[in-house]
Order: C-alpha cells, then structure tokens, then sequence
C-alpha cells in the first residue's frame, strides 16, 4: 500500500464510521407516527454534533440531509410531514462528509410489522449485496460484481433497476466508475487496490423500471411494487476488501432489536 492510499482509507473509515453511527441512532426511533421530516432532523443534528456535514444538504438543489424511501419508492426519496405507518417498509440512505471524505450508506427498516412479501423483499437485497461484496479482491471485475447480485435476485422472482447504480466515491461523492447492479462475468474494468466505491442495489418485487416524479428528485416503481436497497461504502485492499460504513453494532438488517 502506498502512503496516499493509506491516508485515503483512514479518512474514509472516520466518513463512514460516522454514517454507519448515524443509521444505528436512527434505528431506535423507526416507529409508526414518526415523520420523515423528523428522521431527517435526527440524522443532520447527530452528523453535525459528531464533526461532520451531511452531503446530501443542498447537494444538486436538495433541501434535506437524509434521504428517506417508502415502499414503493426505489431513492431518493425527499423527507416531508409524511407519518409513518405500521407496515411501512422504508430505506434512509445516508452520506456523511468528514475532513472533506465522504461516507455513503443506507438500510432498509420495517415500520411495526411489514408483510411477509416485505421482508423477504429486503432480506433478498440485503443478501444480494453481501454477495457480491464478498467476492471483491484485486482481480475481479466490475461485471462480476452486477452478476452476483442479479443472479441471484432474480432467481427469487425479483428485479434489479437499471436507472441508477453504485458509484466511486472518495473526497468527492460521486465519481467514476460506475458499479451497476447487473451484469456479466468477466466483463467491465479489473479492481485493483486502493479503490473506493459504493455497491447499492435497488431490487423492485415487481418489474425493474422506474420514474422520478415531478419533484426531479424521488423515483419510484413504475407498477408501485415494493423497492428494497441497501448500501456500503468500501475500497480494495491488496487481498481483498474493507467496509467502511459497517455497524459497529451489528445492525446490519431487520430487525435491530
């Protein structure tokens, strides 16, 4: 590893340290009658209090700090007076900015009880990504990473949406490459170390096409099926991998308690 790289992932363990921290607080407030709007303000007061910045605020004309998507709603999803409801799933993706790096990470949570077809749904996403971080190393390429996810997402019936991806990310919040969700074996550019990006599928229950609503912000499933994601923020190391915005906790999925 090189001095540089060695900096670079420090940086990005405190970023995404800080993101993970954010998600687990929030997690003990997920309950029905809260809104959005105040989840929104959980995460920005607790990111501000612990030295950061949320990137989301103003990031491209957006006016929240955290991103908060319900049911059928794929990202993206603006905070508002909207009240959660028993049964709600809902996936609160979050970025947080330390000495200028950047902490990219989401979940998914059950609001009271979710349907069965609910939490199979996340359980499905959530495997999914962990598949396909797993399999990172030095080596391994980028379509590599897509056909673990896809394949085995759709052997359950599900889909992977096409209209938005994984990303790098560094002390800048989105870059190149791109880190799509589906793909081929062998197929993309060759990970090598140091490395740092985002895998985040978006698995729909029903068909993998989406819309952004008029607000230029919030996509959803064109069929209103459920739409379940999760995220981690990682870079390559010489033999393999490390995730920066793991919990510390161990609340990884539903249910956290």
């Amino acid at each position: 590893m090189t001095d540089n790289y060695l900096e670079k992932f420090e940086k990005m363990r405190k970023a995404g340290n800080l993101a993970s921290k954010t998600l687990d607080m929030i997690s003990a407030h997920i309950k029905p009658g809260i809104t959005t709007n105040e989840i929104d303000k959980l995460g920005y007061e607790f990111i501000r209090d612990n030295g950061g910045y949320s990137a989301p605020l103003y990031y491209r004309g957006f006016k929240k700090s955290l991103c908060t998507s319900l049911n059928h709603v794929v990202c993206h999803g603006i905070p508002s007076e909207r009240i959660l409801n028993d049964g709600d799933i809902l996936n609160i993706d979050v970025t947080a900015i330390v000495e200028n790096y950047y902490g990219d990470t989401s979940r998914m949570f059950c609001v009271g009880k979710a349907p069965i077809k609910a939490t199979n749904l996340i359980e499905a996403t959530y495997q999914s990504m962990m598949n396909a971080i797993k399999i990172l190393k030095p080596g391994i390429k980028l379509g590599d990473i897509g056909f673990e996810i896809q394949s085995y997402v759709e052997k359950k019936g599900y889909s992977v949406v096409r209209d938005f991806c994984g990303h790098g990310i560094s002390n800048v919040f989105h870059e190149s490459p791109n880190i799509l969700h589906y793909g081929k074996k062998n197929t993309g550019i060759e990970l090598t170390p140091g490395m740092t990006f985002t895998i985040e599928p978006m698995i729909n229950a029903g068909k993998f096409e989406t819309k952004v609503l008029n607000d230029g912000w919030t996509a959803v499933t064109k069929d209103k099926s459920l739409s379940a994601q999760f995220e981690h923020t990682l870079g390559i190391t010489e033999n393999g991998y490390e995730i920066f915005t793991e919990s510390v906790n161990g609340l990884h999925k539903p249910p956290y308690n």
